[in-house]
């Protein structure tokens, strides 16, 4: 048991960072393939479209022109990113269209 690991159970209100849901932010890395990787905290429950806007507030390009992927699936706009099941600490590509 390491104390680092430790989090307080869920029944101590107020102690726990995490959010609404029970559920805590999480950090997309997105990497554009141009030398460029942009770390993003952001909600599960946030949509790709929320998290377009993220990334053109970090590259001054607009979030229309940008393109988010993983292999060759284009993620839509609408969706949340639980949905695509997007977790902590995973990496994205970015294109700019």
């Amino acid at each position: 048991f390491f104390f680092s690991q430790w989090s307080p159970p869920h029944h101590w209100p107020g102690l726990s960072s995490r959010g609404p849901g029970g559920r805590g932010m999480i950090e997309v890395i997105c990497n554009d393939r141009l030398g460029k990787k942009i770390r993003v905290k952001c909600n599960p429950d946030d949509t790709v479209g929320d998290l377009k806007k993220l990334l053109a507030a970090q590259t001054g390009t607009r979030p229309e022109k940008l393109r988010i992927q993983k292999w060759y699936t284009v993620y839509k706009d609408h969706i949340s990113l639980d949905d695509y099941e997007i977790h902590d600490g995973m990496g994205l590509e970015l294109y700019y269209n």
